[in-house]
């Protein structure tokens, strides 16, 4: 069994891919107006590409959004159809940063074949060294979007907000990048 050190490096200009077993993607809607269901994506890639001056850094994601997962099977089914992703024309959600500031990640967010600017706020966690040796650094980011910008109109009249599902997502991301370098 190995364990992570605690010795903190600085985060080094490089190529780092994103380790999907220690990130999470994940997103929030309100159902009803009563209560947040969450779900998750369980399988994407993505990669960092750290500049010497960091502002100047990119980041690129693919996330296969057949693998969405909120805990109830029918609901996913559902998700997966032309009523939300379409996943079966649209079979990922694409992220390509267009810019980089200590607190935030702008880029160009794709789903179902529409492409609109998205800002994430960001929190940088630092950097350590693992139990294998491998460098590891981690990032939070949290944002807003809207469904029926990216043409995702499924809904019904009820509920306390007037809608089934709110129009409004809440995308919270966890991630934890290796050094391919």
């Amino acid at each position: 069994m190995t364990t992570a050190t605690t010795e903190l490096t600085a985060l080094t200009a490089g190529t780092w891919k994103i380790d999907p077993a220690h990130s999470e993607i994940g997103f929030t809607v309100r159902h009803l107006g009563l209560s947040k269901v969450r779900g998750r994506f369980n399988t994407f890639s993505g990669t960092a590409t750290i500049a010497a001056d960091q502002t100047a850094s990119s980041v690129s994601a693919s996330i296969d959004l057949s693998s969405v997962d909120t805990n109830n099977e029918m609901r996913d089914g559902h998700l997966q159809t032309g009523d939300f992703f379409n996943a079966e024309t649209h079979p990922t959600m694409t992220f390509v940063s267009t810019g980089v500031t200590p607190n935030a990640l702008s880029g160009d967010l794709t789903i179902r074949g529409i492409t609109n600017p998205v800002t994430l706020d960001l929190s940088y966690n630092g950097v350590a060294v693992d139990g294998n040796e491998a460098t590891r650094a981690g990032f939070s980011a949290r944002g807003e979007i809207s469904r029926s910008d990216f043409d995702i109109e499924f809904n019904a009249p009820l509920g306390i907000d007037g809608m089934l599902v709110s129009d409004k997502v809440v995308i919270e991301l966890e991630i934890q990048l290796t050094s391919a370098g």
